[in-house]
């Protein structure tokens, strides 16, 4: 069973005569161990299609299911519950808690009704195998860029999520910090998790095992010249087709 299974996601925003199109029938699969970079222009919908994927937003038609629970449809109580359990999210502007610590923005999905009692050891375990219990005990302002992005990273995973939604995760960061970054995303993937990055970098579809482009308000495939592809056998998810590219050396 796929880690996440979309299929004919469709978003509008305004009304009438006004209404805008941002997703056009977006399909895509995401299996464990898997990293897939999603490339387009400004405005796309990439943001957009990460909120609908993770139940930050509601589609207009389409179904979503992560880890085999639906999302589409699914009531704010469930679909907090999901989010707690199977999804983690990684943003450009890091949204830690000023007046918390490190560790406490860490360990703050733990506090949420529900939580697995083993969360709170997990985070202290990322936090040191991330790099940063010398600094845990530091604010976000006290930090640097990259130091609030791998704290960011392990509050994502502390409840072991199936599903990893990054949001332009190098966006903010110098190329010694994004490459750290891009090494741990890498290597969440490769510890059996899905993940789905948005990116503009070029140095982040270099670690992706797929790159699918968004134009339109559909996913298409890029080619190994870093073309869109359309796939255009009857009933084939265009998000599927196409070849992957290579990993890059770690």
């Amino acid at each position: 069973m796929p880690v996440l299974r979309a299929r004919g996601v469709r978003k509008s925003y305004g009304s009438g005569r006004g209404a805008r199109l941002i997703l056009d029938g977006v399909d895509l699969e995401l299996a464990r161990g898997e990293l897939v970079a999603v490339v387009g222009r400004s405005g796309s919908g990439k943001s957009t299609l990460l909120h609908l994927l993770g139940g930050l937003d509601r589609a207009d038609g389409g179904s979503v299911e992560v880890a085999g629970r639906p999302v589409t449809g699914a009531s704010e109580r469930k679909l907090s519950a999901l989010r707690r359990d199977e999804i983690g999210f990684v943003f450009q502007f890091f949204h830690l808690v000023p007046e918390l610590d490190g560790e406490a923005n860490v360990l703050l999905p733990t506090r949420l009704p529900g939580a697995s009692r083993r969360a709170a050891a997990r985070g202290r375990a990322l936090i040191e195998r991330l790099g940063l219990g010398e600094v845990a005990r530091l604010r976000p302002h006290q930090l640097s860029g990259g130091e609030q992005q791998r704290f960011a990273l392990a509050r994502a995973l502390v409840a072991d999520p199936a599903l990893v939604l990054a949001d332009e995760p190098i966006g903010n960061l110098d190329a010694a910090s994004g490459a750290v970054v891009l090494d741990l995303l890498r290597a969440i993937a490769d510890d059996g998790r899905a993940v789905l990055m948005v990116t503009h970098q070029a140095e982040a579809t270099a670690r992706a095992d797929r790159v699918l482009h968004l134009a339109d308000g559909r996913l298409v495939p890029f080619d190994e010249s870093g073309r869109a592809t359309v796939d255009h056998t009857e009933g084939a998810p265009a998000s599927r087709a196409g070849p992957r590219t290579r990993r890059a050396t770690r």
